[in-house]
């Protein structure tokens, strides 16, 4: 036995209208197709559905018990094909991504609020993290695309390059270093720093730039809202890639680009090579690229910067 959705429509047609040529109507069949029809349907079951008169056509007990199921298996096809339409035409579904602290807080914002005008009914989700925790959670299919800064080696992974970040200095603007036309690896080792944790990819892209010479530590914080106040207070300096530049946007502080070889931070869009992006996730990928990040020093610190 093989019944399709045609057939219980056709049947449910007969249901509604009792009469063969106004259903026969309804799906677009003559008369004498649909009857073939509801009587192949009668012969695949091995069971009356209707009692035919020229008058009336009556449900039979057994048409009655073919009804109900029949009803309700065309209303969960009708709601998938539904629901497999609103996702693949990004009018449902969700999204799910990791992204390191200072995209999500800076320019993340922007694009999300770009995509939920966009497609309005699917449902975001993000987890900001830092770098290698954002990878494992796209290992992990928690998330579906990553903002961070690895996976580029990574056979598993592909990525895209969404922009290279440059470092800048951050001090109080009555710092030595903030009068100081050019800023040197040299002359950043002199100062004691405000540091993030060791696990962060900013202090790790610092340390590979300063080996073998080491930095004055004089506090390790976990967050730049931390570091901004402690640099306000004089403690220390401090020296962070041009996209978290809007967490130092105060009249205390001077920015300015530093001199190092290599220190440069290549912000990367991963996603799993052999996962393909659901529509809802690729329209979110290709949004990120349509508007990737562009790197601006803060508003009070314009006139500082090079050139």
């Amino acid at each position: 036995m093989n019944l399709s959705s045609r057939d219980l429509r056709a049947v449910i047609a007969l249901i509604d209208e009792r009469n063969f040529t106004r259903a026969a109507e309804r799906m677009h069949l003559s008369q004498s197709s649909f009857s073939a029809l509801i009587q192949g349907v009668e012969e695949s079951l091995g069971a009356k559905l209707f009692e035919r008169s020229t008058r009336s056509v009556v449900l039979t007990p057994e048409g009655r018990l073919f009804e109900e199921s029949a009803r309700r298996v065309l209303a969960d096809f009708d709601g998938m094909v539904e629901n497999f339409r609103d996702h693949a035409q990004r009018r449902r579904g969700r999204v799910a991504m990791a992204a390191l602290p200072s995209l999500a807080a800076g320019w993340l914002p922007g694009v999300l609020a770009e995509y939920r005008t966009r497609y309005p009914g699917i449902e975001l989700a993000l987890m900001d993290s830092l770098s290698e925790q954002c990878l494992a959670m796209l290992r992990a299919g928690q998330v579906d695309l990553a903002l961070a800064t690895a996976g580029d080696k990574d056979a598993d992974l592909a990525t895209e390059e969404l922009c290279s970040d440059e470092f800048h200095l951050i001090c109080r603007k009555d710092h030595p270093l903030a009068r100081q036309k050019e800023i040197r690896l040299r002359d950043l080792a002199a100062h004691p720093f405000v540091h993030l944790s060791r696990n962060s990819s900013v202090r790790q892209y610092l340390e590979a730039a300063f080996h073998p010479v080491t930095m004055q530590t004089v506090l390790e914080v976990e967050h730049l809202a931390t570091v901004t106040g402690m640099v306000q207070a004089g403690i220390g300096i401090t020296v962070v890639p041009a996209l978290t530049l809007f967490h130092f946007d105060h009249p205390d502080l001077a920015v300015r680009p530093v001199e190092i070889k290599g220190l440069r931070r290549r912000i990367l869009l991963v996603r799993r090579k052999t996962d393909p992006l659901s529509s809802a996730a690729q329209a979110l990928y290709d949004l990120m690229i349509e508007q990737k990040p562009l790197v601006r020093v803060p508003r009070s610190q314009r006139g500082r910067r090079r050139g």
